[in-house]
């Protein structure tokens, strides 16, 4: 049942009964079939994707990179479960590459952005550098479109 996660990713609202029609399945099988995933950890949560040009458009995200020195016997973990915990953090990742921890954050304003890598991020013992790329404009997000302006019927933009 993988499609069921498929499913889910793309419409997390979709009912019982029409998860069911799309699976083949009864709707009784599908209801526990997403318990199964969701006590055995596979479903984390559930979102929602939001349009912030129309929700929220003085909303601010960055896309942080680290630099930061490995803690004996727990390696990046430490530190990036420090971070993670700062509320403006969306998400945090493990890189392989030139810079070692990827964050979203979301900030209502770049001041506040500023602010928090200056004051917050940049303070944290083991932190070595930081690069901070502001999101212009969102698209996709978990492979969702965003953006759902029609295009011109000529090519132009």
């Amino acid at each position: 049942m993988t499609d069921i996660i498929k499913i889910l990713q793309q419409n997390a609202r979709i009912s019982n009964r029409e998860l069911a029609e799309i699976l083949g399945v009864s709707p009784e099988e599908a209801a526990a079939e997403i318990k199964r995933l969701e006590d055995s950890g596979v479903i984390r949560g559930y979102s929602v994707i939001v349009n912030d040009e129309l929700y929220d458009d003085s909303a601010v995200y960055a896309t942080i990179e680290l630099r930061v020195t490995p803690q004996r016997d727990c390696g990046f973990d430490d530190i990036a479960k420090t971070i993670m915990m700062y509320d403006e953090v969306e998400s945090i990742s493990l890189m392989s590459g030139a810079y070692d921890l990827s964050l979203e954050v979301k900030g209502s304003n770049l001041r506040d952005v500023a602010l928090f890598v200056s004051e917050r991020l940049a303070t944290i013992d083991g932190v070595l550098s930081t690069a901070t790329h502001f999101i212009l404009r969102k698209y996709k997000e978990k492979g969702i479109f965003i953006d759902t302006e029609e295009n011109d019927e000529r090519g132009l933009c």
